[in-house]
């Protein structure tokens, strides 16, 4: 396997520097027997860690300082400084300062895993509305990597230990959302979450369920008209194509049912509908995970939390539970890479060349 005795490259971005991004880096890297496995290169700059981990009263944290991330010590907290800057913090805001530094941490890491630099990203939480007055059009980072991966859209799967939620669609206002159902939108996220399943998750005959829209997965046509028109031809089409995708289920049922332990995972219809399900079940250690990519990438399932921002009250197990997801799925990616080259092209060119010594 490749890198197989080098530790995984971890890109890490900094977030929103007025929120609690630092602060759940810091909490979640201090227990340095995280390092055993990867390297990690923190997006960002020195300045600004020094700044927070005074804050948090962190003063052990440990890291050391490089220009770029192929400098990097393996095992150890790097820090590539991607700005030198004084920085005026406003801890609890949501600034285009903020904005603007959460933009250009994101930038580098970004183009470091495009040139191979680092091996996965793990992205702390940024302010929507500070990063887009600093220049951000995209509603979010799910977007933002599927564009520059040439991706028309990616996957938004909502990851904790027992449980997979998927989106059909992410970042649209409600009112949106039943004209952004079409068949062939839900078909092809049934597909993609399935290919995830398998391909990042090691699952090799996933269990999908699929839920409906409207209340009662719409009463037979007598509260809408989604899941005849667009959910249930998309599941009928899958399971055609031999997908075990089921439903579609009511959600309001399905999260508090038995259900939900006999799938591999769930796909949702909006935002809320699964997140809001997801967070209640899981919020300590969920991640949100952007599958359909060629990159891996995580982030912690929470925002930039403003409110406890700078008080030392915000856990780190979710973004340390982003980060070993990123270094599971990158494994998995990796083996299925190994057991799929084909080791009969490499045998025939030996035979050809034993041909070719007996011929002459």
């Amino acid at each position: 396997m490749e890198r197989e005795n080098n530790p995984i490259r971890i890109g890490i971005t900094i977030g929103d520097i007025n929120g609690i991004g630092p602060e759940v880096i810091i909490k979640a890297l201090k227990d340095t027997r995280i390092l055993s496995d990867c390297t990690a290169v923190i997006y960002g700059s020195t300045k600004t860690m020094s700044y927070h981990k005074k804050a948090l009263g962190e003063e052990e944290f440990a890291y050391q300082s490089c220009k770029t991330a192929e400098d990097a010590s393996p095992r150890k907290i790097n820090i590539v400084n991607v700005w030198n800057d004084e920085i005026k913090f406003e801890l609890g805001n949501a600034t285009e300062t903020g904005g603007k530094y959460a933009f250009l941490s994101l930038e580098k890491a970004t183009e470091d895993l495009a040139a191979n630099k680092i091996d996965i990203l793990v992205t702390a939480p940024i302010s929507k509305d500070a990063i887009i007055k600093a220049g951000f059009q995209f509603p979010g980072h799910t977007e933002y990597l599927a564009h520059l991966s040439g991706v028309d859209e990616a996957l938004m799967v909502m990851v904790s230990p027992n449980l997979r939620v998927a989106l059909v669609t992410t970042h649209i206002a409600l009112k949106d959302v039943s004209k952004a159902l079409t068949k062939e939108k839900v078909y092809s996220k049934i597909k993609a979450m399935e290919s995830t399943l398998k391909k990042d998750f090691g699952i090799i005959r996933p269990k999908i369920a699929v839920l409906g829209l409207n209340p009662h997965a719409g009463e037979n046509g007598k509260m809408g008209s989604e899941e005849s028109e667009a959910i249930n031809p998309a599941i009928q089409q899958a399971k055609s194509e031999n997908v075990l995708a089921f439903g579609p289920y009511p959600a309001d049922g399905f999260f508090g049912s038995s259900l939900l332990n006999q799938f591999d995972g769930i796909l949702a219809m909006y935002h809320d509908q699964g997140l809001t399900a997801f967070k209640a079940l899981a919020f300590e250690e969920g991640v949100n995970y952007t599958a359909g990519l060629p990159i891996v990438r995580t982030s912690p399932d929470h925002g930039t939390a403003f409110d406890i921002a700078g008080q030392n009250k915000a856990s780190g197990q979710s973004f340390r539970s982003a980060i070993y997801l990123a270094m599971d799925i990158y494994r998995n990616r990796q083996f299925i890479k190994e057991i799929n080259a084909n080791p009969l092209q490499e045998q025939k060119r030996v035979e050809d060349k034993r041909k070719g010594r007996k011929e002459e």
